[in-house]
């Protein structure tokens, strides 16, 4: 990838899931003084071992989805610089939205680990904004680009929900 490629993942990287997974529960645990602590008690110690496991899960979801953006799509996670091929490979054969669907397993994961209703609040509120937002805007406009191929796509992977088996495309037109 070419130095300016990389500074334009960077800068979407930087405006869109830091601010997301970063800068609002920092500004959430400040604002009501929550910290990191590792409980006392067993329950909530499996709970804070759970959240640390989403939040992995979450993480790694998240970096696969990007790098096929990178690689396949040859574009970025941001709606300024989008991908300019259908990508429907890696975890994009399971679920249509795996970059939202790693960033809301992180935002839970935070949750479990700081024990904040409010930090699973805020995952929800994303999540809300995403299935007002996906379906509106984002769809229509990739509809208008990708065509059947992307119409084709939708009718055999969902939104959120991941497929037991992996799906691929029956003609050559996506990566």
């Amino acid at each position: 990838m070419s130095l300016s490629g990389l500074i334009r993942h960077a800068l979407a990287i930087a405006v869109l899931p830091v601010t997301v997974t970063v800068l609002v529960p920092v500004w959430i645990a400040r604002r009501y003084g929550e910290t990191l602590a590792l409980s006392q008690s067993a329950a909530q110690m499996a709970i804070q071992g759970m959240g640390v496991a989403i939040l992995c899960v979450g993480v790694v979801l998240f970096a696969t989805s990007l790098r096929r953006f990178a690689s396949d799509g040859r574009g970025t996670l941001a709606p300024w610089d989008p991908p300019r091929r259908l990508v429907v490979r890696g975890p994009y054969r399971y679920v249509r939205n795996p970059m939202i669907s790693g960033i809301i397993a992180v935002l839970l994961g935070e949750s479990l680990v700081l024990l904040s209703w409010r930090h699973g609040a805020w995952a929800l509120v994303f999540l809300v904004l995403n299935l007002i937002y996906i379906p509106l805007l984002e769809e229509p406009l990739l509809e208008a680009r990708f065509g059947d191929d992307y119409r084709d796509y939708c009718r055999h992977v969902s939104r959120f929900l991941p497929r037991r088996q992996p799906w691929g495309p029956r003609r050559g037109g996506a990566a």
